[in-house]
């Protein structure tokens, strides 16, 4: 495993290393009738891609009503119609009846009870979809290009992603013994064994996030991964090889200025033939030298920054006996939503659809879930998830736009052409009342705060702008909030701290603006800023980009 350092370990560690291979004591307490499970059984329950909640609204006192969160790993965000409609089926009859796209390119399903977990589980492998590695600290969903086959180069990323997910999956036979009854249901690949020779006993020190980009198009958020790679084509339109980008992370925690968001730092480029081995060796380093006592430290992130790139690459190089290549030149990235209507290499349609934070319900005049059941069943069309938590529906014959445009309108869904940047172009996060780390509330308070700032972008003659606005509950930054134009993350009860400057293409962090905001006052905090922007922008420049050339403080806005 290599030369690790000696320090005190944190309890999670000490959970992990003792879980002999994410077992623990989840076996014995699957089947019991308790509500919920132990304090050390849900540090391994992650790992099979559960976490532990409780309803923070039925909350009384230190009763509590647990509820499951389950996560599927689809790399690329790709399903087939039936693996779509299965969970569709299962969302209803064993969770709160929505799904919920992620922005790793996954689905959740939420409001599962114990008792029923083995169940659901058991039927989403069904669908041939695991959730082993879906959450916990271990190389997560591998994301890739959410568009079905343009140009002849995304369906080869979305092999490779397949690959590549199948050989960071954990090894370990638990998930089967414990879900499954030893039965290997799913259709990865790995080798099921007792040993771990990627990860070890311990596994890694914190989560592990790996991202596949195509040049130019940056719907991934690549620098934001612990790795990025960036798919780089001959003559012939097949994978050369890969730019490698690391150490890329979101979270940071308010009141500990050791931890930040940082974006990845260009590392260099290797052929397709080795970047499994260069991929295994980073993974390696992070395991062996990740902090282990300090989990706010223990993102790769922050190794790096404590080494200097040049450290990691020269333990990189000593592990791997050759050098990588000089980082190749790249066009400038761009985020695209893919909404809409596009045509496919085979002749074939895909139609991108927005879904407001990711949320698939019906709920009202929307119908969105009964929509896309009813198309996808009917149309048999391929579904894919994206990092933005939108929907794409692949393999559209062209005689059937028609229909399913009119399947859309009868149960309100609206299409690209009719929605407004602001709405598109925003994230939240779940937030309250499901998720253990919220401070805030995101998801279901965003849907007033866009439209009320889309009422301001129009006021001042900037509804045209590819404006991001992305709103967390919490500061980990599950929704990229700080690559964003504008980010509004959760600081303490109904407050926010507002980030502004970022480049939705993910090249730029934001910065802080103002901190502890009430909710009912982001709006107006940012108005003046939008304002200033619509009169004072250099022609075609952006809003993130003015505020990133222009110093707030050097405005007027200062004093307001």
């Amino acid at each position: 495993m290599g030369s690790q350092r000696k320090r005190t370990k944190s309890k999670i560690e000490v959970i992990k290393e003792n879980s002999e291979y994410l077992r623990g004591p989840l076996a014995h307490e699957v089947g019991n009738d308790a509500s919920h499970f132990s304090k050390d059984a849900i540090q391994v329950l992650k790992f099979h891609g559960t976490y532990q909640q409780d309803d923070r609204d039925l909350r009384e006192g230190r009763d509590r009503h647990y509820i499951f969160m389950i996560r599927g790993r689809l790399p690329g965000g790709k399903m087939t119609p039936h693996q779509y409609l299965a969970i569709d089926e299962i969302a209803d009859e064993y969770a709160d009846q929505t799904l919920r796209v992620t922005t790793r390119q996954a689905f959740q399903l939420h409001g599962v009870i114990k008792e029923k977990l083995k169940t659901t589980l058991q039927e989403i492998n069904r669908s041939l979809i695991t959730t082993l590695g879906a959450c916990g600290d271990i190389v997560r969903n591998v994301m890739a290009t959410p568009a079905p086959d343009i140009d002849g180069r995304q369906a080869k990323v979305q092999d490779f992603a397949d690959r590549l997910s199948d050989i960071l999956l954990p090894a370990t036979k638990a998930y089967h013994e414990v879900w499954l009854n030893g039965d290997k249901v799913f259709s990865g690949k790995e080798q099921v064994t007792n040993r771990e020779p990627l990860y070890g006993p311990s596994y890694l020190p914190r989560k592990f996030k790996v991202g596949i980009a195509l040049p130019k198009d940056n719907s991934i958020d690549v620098y934001t991964q612990d790795i990025g790679l960036v798919a780089l084509f001959d003559d012939d339109n097949e994978i050369e090889g890969f730019n490698v980008i690391v150490g890329g992370g979101m979270g940071m925690h308010h009141r500990k200025e050791h931890t930040f968001p940082r974006l990845g730092d260009d590392l260099g480029y290797i052929s397709r033939e080795k970047v499994v081995e260069v991929v295994k060796a980073i993974i390696e380093i992070q395991r062996d030298y990740g902090n282990r006592k300090n989990r706010k430290q223990a993102r790769m992130k922050y190794l790096i920054h404590e080494w200097g790139l040049d450290k990691f690459r020269k333990e990189l190089v000593a592990r791997l006996g050759y050098e990588l290549e000089a980082f190749r030149a790249l066009p400038d990235f761009e985020l695209d939503l893919y909404l809409g209507w596009h045509r496919q290499s085979n002749g074939k349609w895909f139609l991108g659809l927005s879904v407001e934070n990711g949320r698939i319900k019906d709920e009202g005049e929307l119908q969105l879930k009964t929509a896309l059941r009813t198309v996808v069943e009917r149309y048999e069309t391929g579904v894919r998830l994206t990092p933005n938590h939108n929907v794409i529906l692949t393999d559209i014959a062209a005689n059937d736009k028609a229909g399913i445009e009119k399947a859309f309108n009868r149960h309100g869904v609206l299409l690209d052409d009719e929605l407004s940047n602001a709405i598109k172009y925003s994230m939240a996060c779940p937030a309250l009342p499901t998720c253990g780390l919220a401070i805030t509330e995101s998801e279901r308070v965003f849907p007033d705060i866009i439209r009320d700032l889309d009422e301001v972008l129009h006021e001042f003659g900037l509804e045209d702008e590819k404006l991001s606005v992305r709103m967390t509950g919490c500061p980990n930054g599950c929704s990229r909030p700080y690559v964003a134009d504008l980010g509004f993350v959760g600081r303490s009860l109904d407050k926010y701290t507002i980030f502004i400057g970022g480049d939705p293409s993910g090249t730029r962090l934001n910065r802080k603006y103002k901190d502890l905001v009430a909710r009912e006052n982001l709006v107006d905090e940012v108005t003046p800023l939008l304002s200033y922007f619509s009169k004072n922008r250099e022609e075609g420049e952006s809003f993130g980009d003015f505020w990133n050339r222009v110093d707030v403080e050097d405005t007027e806005l200062i004093s307001a």
